[in-house]
């Protein structure tokens, strides 16, 4: 019995083992070095980006390339080739770069971020000397995180894993077991083991299709703070709601259009429009550009009652 238990648990940890091997093989081609020359006294930095497109696209870190006047890449087969920034979001700490060559390069697979749930596999992958990966394994800890970017501002829809994250590896990819990414590592926090956290891949998707759009993100913005909760079935049965979860209002600020239009703290907003609001990242992709100063309606539970407000996004300042 005992020699069963030991054989079967070897087989358990070979098919754990292979898993991880797998994706590791299949997105660490992708996986890049972004080298930095600084502003002042041509200080060196440097971090960690994943090619998400074949002509060259490259998501990293905002904080990586923020105030840096040349960008180096180097590739996992040892070639360095230059980069420029197409955009950046301190808001979301997402930067989007492009790779200045010619040559079709490796790409990963942007996963959908939704689907993600606590205690799945999660592999955190970066390059932080441009020769070689570095890799860490772990579960998924938390999803629907905040966290507070650089600029200030909170991060919403973050996912936490003990996947650790290595020095040098900010801007590297989050992957599940189906070798897709899944978050854009962003940040650890220092003192607590192992409390890593990661941007979505659904929130750094929308971040870079804005990039190519516009140049920038342009936001219509509400004024709140908002976590993501999932839906208890008793309210789901008492109000005829489908979806699985939806965003708590946390905070409201003062003055702002959710405040004028009368959305209070612990507020849980379920859809906006006709769209079903299930995380922030879903308030992100239907506050864009085209519903500043327009009024839009928002599907809120308050007391277990379904109710809807009227609301007049307006237009989220840049940065300076």
């Amino acid at each position: 019995m005992q020699l069963w238990r030991k054989e079967h648990d070897e087989e358990l940890l070979d098919a754990y083992s292979n898993a991880i091997v797998s994706v590791v093989e299949k997105v660490s081609p992708s996986v890049v070095h972004v080298r930095v020359r600084g502003t002042r006294r041509g200080q060196l930095g440097s971090g960690s980006g994943t090619i998400i497109a074949p002509d060259g696209i490259v998501l990293t870190n905002n904080h990586v390339v923020d105030g840096v006047m040349a960008i180096e890449l180097a590739l996992n087969d040892g070639r360095h080739v230059p980069a420029r920034i197409l955009g950046r979001d301190p808001d979301t700490d997402i930067a989007v770069l492009r790779a200045e060559t010619s040559d079709r390069l490796p790409a990963a697979k942007i996963g959908d971020s939704k689907k993600v749930r606590q205690g799945q596999v999660a592999v955190a992958i970066g390059n932080p000397f441009g020769f070689e990966s570095t890799v860490t394994a772990g579960i998924v800890s938390a999803v629907g995180r905040s966290l507070q970017a650089q600029n200030g501002r909170r991060i919403d829809d973050v996912i936490q894993t003990d996947a650790a994250l290595n020095p040098g590896n900010s801007g590297g990819p989050l992957v599940n077991s189906r070798a897709e990414l899944i978050g854009v590592n962003t940040a650890v926090i220092m003192g607590a083991q192992g409390i890593c956290f990661s941007v979505a891949s659904n929130t750094a998707q929308h971040v870079l299709t804005q990039i190519l759009q516009h140049g920038r993100v342009r936001r219509a913005r509400l004024g709140i703070a908002g976590v993501q909760v999932r839906l208890p079935q008793r309210i789901k049965a008492a109000t005829g709601l489908k979806q699985s979860a939806a965003v708590h209002v946390m905070e409201v600020q003062p003055g702002s259009p959710a405040y004028a239009g009368g959305i209070e703290t612990g507020d849980v907003i379920v859809g906006v429009d006709k769209e079903i609001v299930t995380g922030i990242d879903d308030i992100f992709r239907v506050l864009d550009g085209s519903r500043i100063n327009k009024r839009v309606t928002v599907h809120i539970l308050r007391e277990g009652r379904l109710l809807t407000l009227e609301v007049v996004p307006t237009e989220r300042p840049e940065e300076p």
